[in-house]
């Protein structure tokens, strides 16, 4: 490809500069016969004004006086001849000793009739440009009574030419190799950018390029230097919700998360960072990249997990029940064995009071649980949850009458649910009063589930960017929670709202659905 640019180059420039030579060759020779056609003029009116001339002309031999001054003139004024001539034509002088007395040969015009006549005429001397001038009996007497002919022959015009394209051609050749050399520095450098490849390898590649871009399944972007989106495929389109005309856009005017566009724009590369936008969560894995040790851009990769973090929770859902079991197991037997004992050591009566107690504790449990919420996956989940908190010393209570799970999927009631009473675990865990409270109501059009604690609760300052935080930076355990919370209310058509609660922590208030 450069190869060819070069030749077409070197093409151009030699056309440009053949025409300007040949135009200046054109104007060169012009010039030429136009100071040759006034030269010729200047001194036919010189000698036609010459008072010698003209008291020639009043004598009774004008011919014999005239001869040596027109050679004197031809000769100082290196002109090719001088003819003085009568008004009959007759020659009075000539070079040419032998052509005096001869009759001029070539056309007067309007001399006779005084005025000044010019033209290309191929004489006894050969092809010339001349001028033929009137000579005047005086100043005052404009009367005719001679004429003057001064001419310089064309090959004499040509040498003259010839000396002055030599210039023209020099600098035609300066030009020509200013223009290939400036030819060959763009071909080198365009064979550096392309990397040595021809126009079919350069459009083999882009073909393959496009189709590789929009044919995988993980969302792609290109940004430039200035942080400018250059390529997007159409996954990276869906995922980030981009508009048709984001190419040319800065990332920073596109609305996408904080955190995106900080490891987007960032100097260092960063590999499987979790965020997320809109209704995605998103795997992020951006680098820098550069050329020739120059930074050209970015190159951001974008990889759909919103499947696997909500399947993710309900594993950590489901190890949560487990653990929960797990540790109920080890009460129970602890109990059992008390129970055994008891019996054993005789005091059946002591032994049926203390196992009846238990049971009616944790009867009484399920069944508030179990009567506050018909989802059977949820009451599990809250069983679990309660099993949890009292094993770190914290009061959970449930209340409410839920009796439906929303417009929803029953996991995303069971992703709010689960997501805000750990957060309140975790907030209350180093207070020394440790509550949490979990209110459930709605149906399947609607869901509203309050969660407060007795935590320090969040300052007024981060309340609008609670959700934000979770949703812009890096998913580490449980940072992910809250923006999961947000998206799944989003989602459904609900909203979040976060204030204070009346055990003196946060409270966070999530509907599900419009009522």
């Amino acid at each position: 490809m450069a190869r060819q640019i070069l030749l077409l180059q070197v093409l151009v420039v030699l056309v440009v500069v053949v025409v300007a030579v040949g135009f200046a060759t054109y104007d060169a020779r012009h010039t030429t016969r136009v100071h040759a056609r006034n030269q010729a003029v200047a001194v036919a009116e010189s000698v036609a004004d010459s008072p010698g001339v003209r008291a020639a002309f009043r004598s009774s031999e004008p011919c014999s006086l005239l001869q040596p001054y027109a050679e004197g003139v031809r000769k100082d004024t290196q002109v090719d001849f001088v003819v003085v001539m009568q008004l009959d034509r007759t020659r009075c002088t000539h070079p040419n000793p032998k052509q005096i007395g001869k009759h001029f040969v070539g056309d007067l015009g309007d001399a006779p009739g005084g005025r000044v006549f010019t033209q290309e005429y191929t004489g006894t001397l050969g092809p010339s440009e001349r001028a033929v001038v009137p000579v005047r009996a005086s100043d005052t007497d404009h009367t005719v009574v001679g004429m003057v002919s001064v001419g310089i022959k064309l090959d004499r015009i040509d040498n003259q030419l010839w000396r002055n394209l030599v210039g023209v051609g020099l600098a035609g050749l300066a030009v020509l190799g200013v223009g290939v050399g400036g030819a060959w520095l763009i071909s080198r450098r365009l064979r550096r950018q392309t990397h040595g490849m021809g126009e079919l390898e350069i459009t083999r590649m882009y073909e393959y390029y496009r189709a590789v871009l929009h044919a995988v399944r993980e969302g792609l972007l290109l940004l430039d230097s200035e942080d400018r989106v250059q390529l997007v495929n159409d996954e990276a389109r869906r995922l980030l919700a981009l508009p048709d005309d984001v190419v040319g856009r800065a990332i920073t005017d596109l609305g996408l998360p904080p955190g995106l566009v900080a490891a987007a724009t960032g100097d260092t590369a960063e590999a499987d960072d979790i965020y997320v936008a809109g209704e995605h969560v998103l795997v992020v894995s951006s680098a820098p990249a550069s050329w020739n040790g120059r930074e050209v851009g970015a190159v951001v990769t974008l990889r759909d997990r919103t499947e696997l973090v909500d399947v993710t929770g309900e594993l950590d859902v489901v190890r949560g029940l487990s653990e929960s079991l797990r540790s109920q197991n080890h009460e129970s037997a602890n109990r059992l064995h008390t129970v055994v004992s008891l019996i054993e050591m005789g005091r059946t009566d002591e032994a049926v009071s203390f196992a009846t107690d238990e049971l009616q504790v944790a009867q009484r449990l399920t069944d508030h649980v179990v009567g506050s919420v018909e989802d059977p996956v949820l009451a599990a989940l809250l069983l679990g949850k309660t099993a949890q908190a009292s094993e770190r010393g914290i009061d959970l209570t449930v209340d409410g009458d839920l009796g439906g799970t929303g417009p929803g999927e029953p996991r995303d009631l069971v992703t709010v649910v689960g997501n805000l009473v750990d957060n309140a675990m975790d907030a209350v865990a180093g207070q020394e009063v440790r509550r949490v409270a979990v209110h459930l109501e709605g149906d399947d059009r609607v869901v509203t589930v309050v969660v407060g604690d007795s935590g320090p609760g969040v300052p007024e300052e981060d309340v609008d960017r609670v959700l934000e935080r979770g949703w812009s930076t890096k998913a580490t355990g449980s940072g992910i929670g809250l923006a999961l919370v947000g998206q799944v209310a989003r989602r459904t058509g609900g909203s979040v709202r976060i204030g204070r609660s009346s055990l003196g922590g946060a409270e966070f208030a999530v509907r599900l659905g419009r009522s």
